[in-house]
């Protein structure tokens, strides 16, 4: 297994300037295994990454308790700490939580007076430009923030933070494919008519087109992982 490149986080030190806590730890690691950086597999280093980030190492082995009950992360004895390898028994029961959370999220976003749709757009934009330089896994990664800006649609932060959490797992499943255009390419077309839906209102229909893309990206994850 491989050790993680840790290199990029001596630039998030400054969300640490006001406070240097595990949870804020954790969050910056979420958000890099959430970003595709840390692969499934690869070894959280204690010295690599608490140097990188400036902070103890007592510090950091509270954000990694904190990934491990996340299931983001698992130790094991001797060997060190590692971004979690999942099974098809978990992409099943993440995709459970995902249709739950992230459709329970258009209904309640239609009960709202107003909701806004920039993160949506701009996710949307940031996986077309990704996909006109067939950087594929950047299309993931804009797949995923996409994904987050309609749980954040509800506007109700216990459910923005489940799907933080749930979309950081999702990632790790990524990997499995070959980061081709046939992977993420549709992934695309079907943001692009959820989008459309939304814009005009009509959250029944986006509702319905997101339960559609949700089952069938399972579908896709389940055939790779086996």
């Amino acid at each position: 297994m491989s050790t993680v490149d840790a290199s990029g986080l001596e630039r998030e030190r400054h969300l640490l300037e006001r406070s240097g806590t595990a949870e804020r730890v954790a969050a910056i690691l979420r958000q890099y295994i959430t970003d595709g950086v840390f692969a499934p597999g690869e070894r959280l280093s204690e010295p690599v990454i608490s140097s990188a980030l400036g902070v103890s190492r007592n510090t950091l082995r509270e954000s990694f308790q904190l990934l491990a009950h996340e299931r983001l992360a698992v130790h094991e004895l001797n060997r060190g700490v590692f971004v979690r390898e999942l099974t098809t028994e978990d992409i099943e029961d993440l995709y459970v939580v995902r249709r739950a959370t992230e459709c329970g999220a258009l209904r309640r976003a239609a009960e709202l007076s107003t909701v806004d749709l920039s993160a949506a757009e701009a996710a949307l934009r940031d996986g077309r430009a990704a996909a006109q330089t067939s950087d594929w896994p950047a299309v993931g990664t804009a797949s995923i923030h996409f994904h987050q800006a309609l749980a954040d649609l509800a506007g109700s932060e216990r459910i923005s933070a489940t799907m933080r959490q749930v979309l950081a797992e999702t990632r790790l499943f990524f990997v499995l494919n070959e980061n081709t255009r046939e992977f993420y390419e549709p992934f695309l077309e079907c943001h692009e008519q959820i989008l459309r839906d939304l814009r005009r209102g009509r959250f029944d229909v986006a509702e319905a087109a997101l339960d559609r893309y949700l089952r069938d990206a399972e579908a896709l994850l389940i055939d790779l992982s086996e």
